[in-house]
């Protein structure tokens, strides 16, 4: 496992469990996701991923700027600060490359997809601000270690139209699990951290799910 063995020498369940849900369950195992980095993707698919990719994550404040505003500790108060101005850039690349690929392309449905994504957006900000001590904070150590495949999506994108685009500074794979050593060990916090961290994975299979069916759509169209 791509994340797992960046910690196989730590004993802590909750990084375990993590990274074997991200590296499962996350968007690297979408297939739509991954036809997207093919040479031969449309061009058309790769700017619909990335407008809806912004109506969902292109806001502020978003899930990590959420749970950064209420750390669990002093050493998550540095990581997720690190992390939220690390995905302010993130951020401003999604706007960049929306501006750069042209308009969203024209799909039948688009209403109820808009409607989708609004829907998405409360559930993040739900997660990002439950009261039950860890959600926010799995549902941030998820959105940067799946973050990644994204990335790929958004390089591709960049590449395709001519761009350059400022490479991520995301916390890594190995600074994440030395944060979930520090704040895991309590089986209600961990338990807590994993059912953010899935919950934010089950929203991002959502949006790939409905980027491919309007990928879909297009084409019957």
């Amino acid at each position: 496992m791509v994340f797992a063995t960046t910690h196989s020498d730590r004993s802590n369940g909750a990084w375990t469990a993590l990274a074997a849900m991200v590296e499962n369950d996350g968007s690297r195992r979408e297939g739509y996701c991954a036809s997207l980095l093919r040479p031969d993707a449309p061009a058309r698919d790769l700017a619909d991923a990335v407008h809806c990719l912004c109506l969902l994550h292109g806001r502020q404040p978003g899930v990590i700027d959420s749970a950064a505003a209420r750390p669990v500790t002093d050493d998550t108060n540095a990581l997720l600060e690190k992390a939220a101005a690390a995905y302010a850039e993130e951020r401003a690349t999604l706007i960049r490359l929306v501006a750069a690929v042209g308009p969203l392309p024209s799909t039948p449905g688009q209403a109820e997809t808009e409607a989708a994504i609004a829907a998405q957006r409360h559930a993040l900000d739900m997660l990002a601000t439950s009261d039950r001590k860890g959600c926010p904070m799995g549902a941030s150590l998820a959105l940067m270690l799946d973050w990644a495949a994204i990335r790929a999506v958004l390089d591709a994108t960049a590449a395709r139209v001519g761009i350059e685009i400022t490479p991520s500074v995301l916390p890594t794979p190995a600074e994440t699990a030395t944060l979930v050593d520090a704040i895991g060990g309590s089986a209600p916090f961990d338990r807590a951290l994993l059912f953010g961290a899935q919950q934010l994975l089950a929203q991002h299979h959502a949006l790939w799910q409905l980027l491919e069916a309007r990928a879909e759509a297009r084409n019957a169209g």
